[in-house]
Order: structure tokens, then C-alpha cells, then sequence
């Protein structure tokens, strides 16, 4: 299985709720912090719901 590293770039002030807990779901909390998660598809589709406020590297 592939990883992929997710930094936030972006802050989650006038979000919706549902953006905010899907970053605090994939574990971002500070502006560049960086975490590494499995490539599956329930990753990919938090990712995508928030890939305005964060980038995405493969590993």
C-alpha cells in the first residue's frame, strides 16, 4: 500500500464544521504540520474534501 503525506497550508477559520472535523479526523491540527497516511480511499475522499486547505505528496 502506497503512503502519502498531508500538510495542512491553510487555516480552517470560517470553515464549515464538516471541514474542520475532516482535518482533525486526518490529524491536522497546526498550519504545517505534516502527517503520513495509507493511500485508500477513505483517506483520498477526506483529502479531497479539504484540498483546499492542504497539499498532498506521495511517498
Amino acid at each position: 500500500m502506497a503512503k502519502i503525506k498531508v500538510k495542512k497550508v491553510k487555516s480552517a477559520i470560517n470553515r464549515t464544521q464538516t471541514q474542520k472535523r475532516t482535518l482533525e479526523a486526518l490529524g491536522l491540527r497546526k498550519i504545517g504540520q505534516v502527517v503520513e497516511h495509507d493511500d485508500t480511499p477513505n483517506i483520498l475522499g477526506m483529502v479531497n474534501k479539504v484540498k483546499h486547505l492542504v497539499s498532498i505528496e506521495t511517498v
